[in-house]
């Protein structure tokens, strides 16, 4: 018994997925702000980025500071096309405890609703909470702080079921 918990341990800290808190990506890995050597301010409007294009430079860490003036909830997400179209799917499923409910109250708790954006902006693992996410609510101001490690082709999108699809995507140059 002893030694297959061993070997247990052994092949699940083997895995890339247990190497750590926050997983590394490819082309980086989420940093604190005060590491960010550059700030870029990104307006998230209904169905729009502001600007539509995005350059960094491998080694670079930067502070997106977002701002949501639109009228619907969006979010900023760094990935390439997989991770985005993944994440869509987690996106739907998570769409009628995430919106529907918040949106069908007058005065809905913003508080809750941005705490949801704020745990996924840290954490481990792809998907919500891996720190390439962050939910902003409408009115409201979010960062995201990430470290690029080297070129890779990703995209900035939002993935709140249909944005990406009706055009809220932009390529991330990486130099």
């Amino acid at each position: 018994m002893k030694r297959l918990f061993v070997a247990a341990t052994l092949a699940l800290a083997s895995l890339p997925t247990f190497a750590g808190e926050a997983q590394p990506f490819a082309f980086g890995e989420p940093a604190p702000a005060a590491k960010a050597t550059r700030t870029v301010n990104v307006v998230l409007r209904d169905i729009a980025f502001e600007p539509k294009n995005l350059q960094v430079k491998a080694g670079e860490t930067v502070r997106f500071v977002l701002v949501n003036e639109g009228k619907l909830p969006h979010e900023f997400n760094l990935g390439d096309k997989a991770m985005h179209a993944e994440h869509q799917k987690e996106m739907v499923a998570m769409q009628g405890k995430m919106f529907t409910e918040g949106m069908n109250h007058e005065g809905m708790d913003h508080s809750q609703m941005m705490s949801h954006g704020h745990s996924m902006a840290h954490g481990g693992g792809h998907g919500h909470g891996d720190g390439n996410t962050v939910l902003v609510m409408p009115g409201q101001r979010a960062e995201l702080t990430w470290s690029f490690h080297k070129s890779a082709p990703i995209e900035f999108a939002c993935n709140v079921p249909g944005h990406y699809q009706a055009g809220m995507v932009g390529a991330l140059t990486i130099e």
